[in-house]
């Protein structure tokens, strides 16, 4: 089940909230623990994987209780969960990845079944880590309810796609928030923005991407590739950013203030400052458990250097079991220390050249993320060039025309409503009626699309 589906919006969305909104305040958490489990269920469909999330969460409620409690072995019990953590996001996110490449490099034959990665995986374990050790580093207290604990980590909202929310950010709230009708309407709008961004930005522009892997790389033209790579830029961005702002206007509904994800990324006038705008919370997350405590900048340009290597290393691992991810994220690294020691401050200083710099390296760089094949990207790479390939092996010559009358409302949308524009706009119109007759305009023909089956899984499911 997926926020952009029917069964989700009239189906679970309204029993929850009926639910949600008749019991007293001191019941809420259970509900939602309760609501959540039953989501992550009928999403995941085996039963196992609602075991392992439910041992995962209890255990880690128990680790942090005993951190709290038994001060002189707290780095032991530290140590302990997050081994734990982590065993499981191995064994199921790389374990198939690591098999392989072993046979390959040993010549052998060892086998291993298909294993499914379970939805949300990479989110929660990183919430559970997060959570000991901010107890460990006393930023926070323990938790002392599992039905608390339980409603924090498993709330549905940000369940299986962020955004990650660390215990601190929501531990007052988790006692004691405010329903009202105001923070009802916030979040129904909220959420029927991120609902548009999905079904009616990202799903139909991902057509593009479609249409360009069924004719082949190796047969478009370089105008064809380069509106392929904007299509899948403007694709990625709208499906997660539609997620997270849905997930925020889900938990302003009930109360909570969930942290912003996305801060108009497409805008930066350099990678560094990408990276600043671009999933937030997991940015925050690397910094605050992995950059910080191996020393961050405090040690010289060196271990900066060592430290900022070892966050986009495991930046890339978490996107995905596969060497493009890993070359990606080291890309990733590679520009942004040439930035640091070379072209920042130039494109920072000149703006038309810091966003022309981010116009052409954002698509290349998410055309890495994108294909898993080293062979095929290599192909769609040398056809961004018009002088690095045969342009008698494209199938058509004016491709590019074509797609452009079928894509370019969807492609301009995109690189409209990917600048702080519309949003300046909405914050004017937000309490009147055009804004709610267009927001109502926006969610029937995001649910027509949905019941036309013009609809897709959310793109970061598989991380």
């Amino acid at each position: 089940m997926v926020f952009s589906s029917l069964e989700f919006i009239f189906i679970f969305l309204p029993a929850f909230f009926i639910v949600y909104g008749v019991v007293p305040k001191k019941y809420k958490n259970a509900v939602i623990f309760a609501g959540s489990v039953i989501f992550y269920g009928l999403g995941v469909g085996k039963a196992v994987y609602i075991y392992l999330f439910l041992l995962t969460m209890l255990l880690n409620f128990i680790v942090g209780q005993f951190i709290e409690a038994y001060r002189r072995a707290a780095k032991l019990w530290l140590t302990f969960g997050v081994i734990f953590n982590f065993w499981w996001m191995i064994f199921f996110k790389y374990w198939g990845f690591g098999t392989e490449n072993l046979n390959a490099i040993f010549n052998s034959s060892l086998t291993v079944k298909d294993i499914i990665l379970p939805i949300g995986i990479s989110f929660y374990t990183f919430q559970n880590v997060s959570y000991i050790a901010d107890v460990y580093m006393r930023k926070t207290k323990a938790e002392k309810s599992f039905i608390n604990y339980g409603a924090y980590l498993s709330m549905f909202p940000q369940l299986i796609a962020g955004p990650i929310v660390t215990y601190d950010k929501v531990a007052k709230q988790l006692r004691h928030r405010t329903h009202s009708a105001k923070k009802v309407e916030d979040g129904l709008k909220t959420f029927t923005i991120g609902l548009g961004y999905k079904v009616l930005l990202a799903n139909q522009v991902a057509g593009l991407w479609k249409d360009i892997s069924t004719i082949g790389f190796d047969s478009i033209s370089s105008r064809l590739a380069w509106m392929g790579a904007f299509a899948y830029s403007f694709q990625l961005y709208f499906d997660f950013c539609g997620y997270s702002l849905m997930a925020i206007g889900l938990g302003r509904i009930m109360g909570f203030e969930l942290p912003q994800n996305f801060n108009h990324p497409y805008i930066s006038r350099t990678m560094t400052d990408f990276w600043r705008r671009w999933h937030m919370t997991l940015g925050s997350w690397f910094r605050d458990y992995i950059y910080i405590p191996l020393g961050g900048n405090r040690n010289g340009k060196a271990a900066m250097v060592r430290n900022t290597f070892v966050v986009w290393l495991f930046t890339g691992l978490w996107h995905g079991a596969s060497w493009n991810f890993i070359v990606w994220g080291l890309v990733l690294f590679a520009i942004i220390m040439l930035e640091k020691f070379c072209l920042g401050n130039f494109l920072n200083r000149y703006k038309l050249f810091g966003h022309a710099w981010m116009i052409v390296i954002i698509p290349v760089t998410w055309l890495i993320f994108a294909i898993t094949d080293f062979s095929e990207l290599g192909t769609y790479l040398s056809r961004l060039l018009p002088f690095t390939h045969d342009k008698d092996t494209v199938l058509f010559k004016t491709d590019y025309a074509k797609y452009w009358g079928t894509y370019a409302k969807y492609l301009i949308a995109g690189a409209i409503f990917s600048t702080p524009l519309p949003e300046h706009v909405y914050k004017k119109i937000k309490n009147s009626i055009f804004c709610r007759l267009l927001l109502i305009t926006v969610f029937w023909a995001s649910v027509y699309c949905m019941y036309k089956g013009m609809d897709d899984p959310f793109m970061y499911f598989r991380f």
